[in-house]
């Protein structure tokens, strides 16, 4: 198991086949995936070839990384980020069940991998999307020094996009 990060109250580490039964008991929570904009998996095996096959911590060196936190190690979620080639821009995410929601662990873990993204990467902008109605999340990336930077349509789902450049972040680390 490859740690990433530490912050004060979580791990963050590289995914394995073997987290798959928690990422599809999540993925399939329909309060946790209510503003994704994402589909709920099919089943626990699609779950599990997905972590299997899963190139971007090869590929690019990083990816969306499990949150394990320290006071009782239990996975509870994931944050990280995710390059888009298409655009070539990358991309915080972040996730949690919610037995876990409302404890500032998204800011924290933000704060946390845009400084590792910015310092460790070298990058020089990230960007976040999140649903208009996702009011917790737009929260996390204000805290985080995300400012809006438009709305857009994605297919049939509205999304506000955010951004924010290295040289407006303050390191967290």
């Amino acid at each position: 198991m490859k740690i990433i990060l530490e912050t004060e109250r979580l791990l963050l580490r590289e995914f394995t086949e073997e987290d798959y039964l928690f990422a599809w008991r999540m993925n399939t929570d329909p309060d946790v995936m209510r503003y994704t904009g994402e589909p709920m998996p099919e089943n626990s095996q699609a779950v599990r070839s997905f972590f299997r096959n899963y190139p971007d911590y090869e590929k690019y060196g990083f990816g969306r990384w499990a949150c394990v936190f320290k006071e009782n190690k239990q996975l509870i979620g994931f944050n990280g980020l995710k390059f888009f080639p298409e655009t070539e821009e990358v991309d915080l995410g972040y996730r949690f069940i919610k037995d876990y929601w409302g404890r500032g662990l998204a800011t924290e873990s933000s704060q946390a991998v845009v400084t590792y993204g910015f310092e460790k990467l070298g990058l020089k902008k990230i960007i976040a999307f999140v649903v208009p109605e996702n009011k917790a999340s737009i929260r996390v990336l204000q805290k985080t020094g995300f400012v809006f930077d438009e709305n857009m349509l994605e297919g049939e789902l509205e999304l506000s996009r955010f951004y924010l450049l290295k040289s407006n972040s303050k390191p967290k680390l």
